[in-house]
């Protein structure tokens, strides 16, 4: 990695939106191919995820890095499509009816982002229907549900019966994080993966690809 794609990773792993802008519309205008500006930034977030497994980067070094690399990819998605680069997969994403928490939701959304899956956030506090007719309407690989209450976990069983009725469940993965919940939970609801933070739910999903 050379030049501004080497400048465009340091600006993303230290969080500089404004570089990390620069360097994008740098890049692209010196005629580098947005696969490899894509490349790039999806290598920074990798860092950036396993400085945070290890300890040395905390949520909000974390979220800054998701958000320069947010701006940069604002401006680099109009050549993906041009290119006609397909995202890894797609997924819609939401926290669950009666929740309204969207921090941790957001992380995971932008973590993602960074990973190269395109992305549908539904926002918070998304009732099962609104997820069965995003499902319905984007075709994703993924369904992710957060949750952050002990009373709004069961939301997450509603809406995977939901996707049952509707027909569309074994057309989907589902993965659902949030602090109350557990592998064991997971499980229980009959979720395909849980994670415990915006790092692994990368990891999950890219190993359920």
């Amino acid at each position: 990695m050379e030049g501004e794609l080497k400048e465009l990773y340091n600006a993303i792993l230290e969080g500089q939106r404004d570089v990390a802008k620069e360097k994008v519309e740098q890049a692209l205008a010196g005629g580098v191919n947005p696969s490899e500006v894509l490349n790039a930034m999806v290598t920074a977030m990798g860092e950036v995820g396993r400085l945070f497994e290890e300890g040395e980067y905390f949520v909000p070094e974390m979220l800054i890095a998701a958000r320069a690399m947010k701006t940069g990819m604002e401006i680099l998605k109009p050549q993906l499509v041009d290119a006609d680069i397909q995202p890894v997969g797609t997924i819609v994403a939401g926290t669950v009816k009666g929740d309204l928490h969207d921090i941790g939701k957001n992380l995971v959304c932008m973590m993602l982002e960074g990973a190269g899956f395109q992305v549908v956030d539904l926002g918070a506090d998304v009732s099962p229907e609104a997820f069965v007719t995003a499902v319905k309407e984007h075709q994703p690989n993924f369904v992710a549900m957060s949750a952050l209450l002990t009373t709004t976990m069961p939301n997450m069983q509603t809406t995977i019966d939901a996707l049952k009725e509707a027909g569309v469940r074994d057309d989907v993965k589902v993965l659902i994080g949030g602090a109350p919940i557990t592998d064991a939970y997971a499980e229980k609801i009959g979720a395909d993966g849980y994670a415990a933070d915006a790092s692994r739910a990368v990891k999950v999903a890219k190993s359920l690809v």
